[in-house]
């Protein structure tokens, strides 16, 4: 409690989580507890005391796709499963690349037709009316709203990403840096500066 108390004064109201490490291969859910403060009045004396909360995971069917495919990405030619990544998403890039590309060259093409450039084809103009028709409509205000509630997490993600690398970078820099000072402290004299 004197540890919860003195985060207080950083964050105003932080949870309590309790991990159980014991492996229940029965029970699916997440082997979390958490606990808020509150304050209650015990004889008198308001006190802070930690009361159970319930909570609920929430996820998106994509997160929940990516999750379950790194977590279960093999390695199959002695490459690492990052490795693997890399290359699936390297693969899902070109072919967004090359969907981009047809879309341009039929926009083009109808663009084109509509200026009389070249000639008007029915059948081509139905076939591409009948595709437009299957698309969702995405020109909404709920689809704006989740569409950047999506974009800033995984921007938020990236970015916790690449600080984490910074930090593991500068702390082997600093390993390094220590090593070397160290084995000239023990030859001449000096001491380590971090």
């Amino acid at each position: 409690m004197q540890i919860h108390k003195a985060l207080m004064d950083i964050n105003e109201s932080p949870l309590y989580v309790l991990l159980n490490p014991a492996i229940n291969h029965a029970h699916k859910d997440l082997p979390l507890t958490i606990y808020e403060s509150e304050l209650h009045v015990i004889d008198g004396i308001p006190q802070l005391i930690f009361v159970r909360s319930s909570y609920t995971i929430e996820t998106v069917e994509a997160e929940r796709i990516s999750v379950d495919h790194v977590a279960h990405l093999k390695p199959s030619d002695g490459g690492s499963a990052a490795t693997q990544l890399a290359a699936h998403l390297a693969g899902i890039h070109s072919a967004i690349k090359m969907l981009n590309s047809r879309i341009r060259v039929l926009h083009h093409y109808l663009l084109a037709m509509q200026k009389g450039d070249i000639p008007y084809e029915n059948s081509l103009v139905r076939q591409v009316s009948s595709l437009v028709r299957r698309l969702p409509a995405i020109e909404s205000e709920k689809f704006q709203d989740d569409f950047l509630m999506e974009y800033n997490d995984t921007v938020l993600v990236t970015y916790l990403a690449m600080i984490t690398n910074c930090s593991s970078t500068m702390n082997e820099l600093v390993d390094k840096f220590n090593t070397a000072y160290d084995r000239h402290g023990r030859r001449g004299g000096r001491s380590a500066y971090f």
